[in-house]
């Protein structure tokens, strides 16, 4: 899959498409985002289950589809396209760092909960500090239970099962990490939807104090799961930012084809032209990092670390890029609210920083490449 998809994966993706164009129109997106959850937990666990979204990437024996990540990457690049508002990337996230660090006891025990759509849930790395490595991990864990504070949160308001990552008192860098699942409702569990400005994703602000936690895999073992689970995040968002930049690119040619002015199509006018060529080209780039990356993932490949934060920097680029040609190729009706350009504009912004901006994968990049 490292140069094309498979027929198979294709028609997968054609029929993907075809349900979320017809489940996810604009006018569902905006009632959506409207409310405290931002999705509707009965219609998400039944398209979950006519479609085994976050099932894709687990493997049968655990409730799963046993696809890999080059599938689950084709899921996100149409959510992506479609402002889907269901958990679908959070849960998908926990479930890998389930897989990673968990033992197959666990593993059995958690996993077809979150294949089915029963149970959502999602992973919660990053701090206040927005760190994406394990050096920034300042929560700590004694005895059982999780002081300190995670921050933008996937669907954290609301996931049943938030898969937390904390390290023993005194320990740094990735000495002594572990991965502990708690339950969306623990006592000592405070979760705030936070205030963003995008408003087809929530994200949220969790503060644990002695909040009572069940140990994923060996105490103070976590280190490599956690380094494998945040590169498979990069990618994964890669996938799903680059679907939405796709649907910007094609949405503003269709409304230049359309607009006329001076008796032609402003498409006619070199400075459209030139923006089109521009949008062509990054999203393909960007189509071409995050598949390549995906297709590493499911192979093995040994630079992983840094082709994960190539497919990350590049999307983040190619989205926010093209989010902005296209509100300039709109004219004066690409800043309005009733059109909806705006939402995928801020959904790319807000992608842009999550897990990482362009300049942090970058240097992750080189570091990775110069070892």
């Amino acid at each position: 899959m490292r140069f094309s998809f498979s027929a198979e994966q294709e028609e997968f993706r054609a029929t993907l498409r075809r349900a979320l164009e017809a489940r996810s129109p604009t006018k569902e997106v905006r009632r959506l985002m409207a409310t405290e959850a931002g999705f509707e937990r009965e219609g998400w666990q039944r398209l979950n289950q006519e479609l085994g979204l976050t099932g894709i990437h687990i493997p049968e024996a655990f409730g799963g589809q046993g696809f890999g990540f080059g599938e689950l990457g084709i899921v996100l690049e149409e959510m992506g396209r479609n402002l889907l508002c269901a958990p679908v990337l959070s849960t998908a996230l926990a479930a890998t760092a389930i897989l990673n660090a968990g033992t197959q006891a666990q593993k059995k025990a958690l996993l077809p909960g979150l294949a089915d759509g029963t149970v959502t849930a999602t992973l919660a790395f990053q701090e206040e500090n927005g760190a994406i490595d394990a050096a920034g991990i300042a929560m700590t864990v004694k005895e059982g239970k999780l002081d300190g504070t995670k921050s933008f949160v996937l669907d954290g308001h609301t996931a049943d099962l938030i898969v937390v990552v904390a390290r023993r008192p005194g320990s740094k860098g990735d000495k002594g990490l572990s991965f502990y699942t708690v339950a969306g409702n623990a006592p000592g569990l405070t979760r705030r939807k936070l205030k963003t400005m995008d408003e087809t994703r929530k994200l949220a602000h969790l503060t644990f104090e002695g909040v009572v936690a069940e140990r994923l895999g060996r105490e103070g073992a976590g280190g490599p799961a956690f380094a494998k689970t945040v590169q498979q995040a990069f990618i994964c968002l890669a996938n799903e930012m680059v679907g939405g930049a796709d649907r910007l690119r094609e949405d503003a040619l269709e409304y230049v084809k359309m607009r006329m002015q001076f008796g032609r199509s402003i498409a006619s006018f070199q400075t459209t032209k030139n923006k089109a060529a521009d949008m062509l080209v990054d999203v393909e780039l960007a189509k071409s990092a995050a598949y390549y990356a995906a297709a590493a993932l499911d192979e093995g490949d040994d630079d992983i670390a840094a082709l994960a934060s190539l497919a990350k920097a590049s999307a983040a680029e190619a989205c926010l890029q093209t989010a902005i040609h296209a509100v300039q190729m709109h004219g004066g009706i690409g800043f309005t609210w009733d059109n909806d350009t705006h939402l995928w504009f801020k959904r790319a912004k807000s992608s842009e920083i999550l897990f990482g901006d362009a300049n942090q994968h970058r240097e992750k990049m080189m570091q990775a490449w110069a070892h």
